[in-house]
């Protein structure tokens, strides 16, 4: 079964222009795990979605199947097979 990573359009330049990054899964993972599969080729993209503790950046959303992975358990939020994973940059300014 493939999770997709959904990249929005301020980062897909990172991963050579994809919009989706499709990620094998066989059984539910945690977050962590799906994204450093689905960002392995691109360090520079995962360095802009996670902080070096691993965890997700302050000014980064993350949806798992329509849920912030924010107020679930972060990286550790289970994704299921055919889950889609949604990358979001927050915008903030005033």
């Amino acid at each position: 079964m493939t999770a997709r990573v959904v990249l929005p359009g301020l980062l897909r330049d990172l991963a050579d222009g994809a919009a989706e990054l499709p990620v094998e899964l066989g059984a539910p993972a945690p977050l962590s795990q799906v994204l450093d599969a689905a960002f392995e080729p691109w360090p520079i993209l995962a360095s802009r979605i996670r902080d070096e503790r691993g965890e997700i950046r302050r000014h980064v959303n993350v949806f798992v199947d329509g849920e912030d992975a924010k107020r679930a358990d972060g990286v550790r939020t289970e994704v299921g097979p055919q889950a889609t994973i949604h990358v979001i940059n927050a915008v903030s300014g005033g």
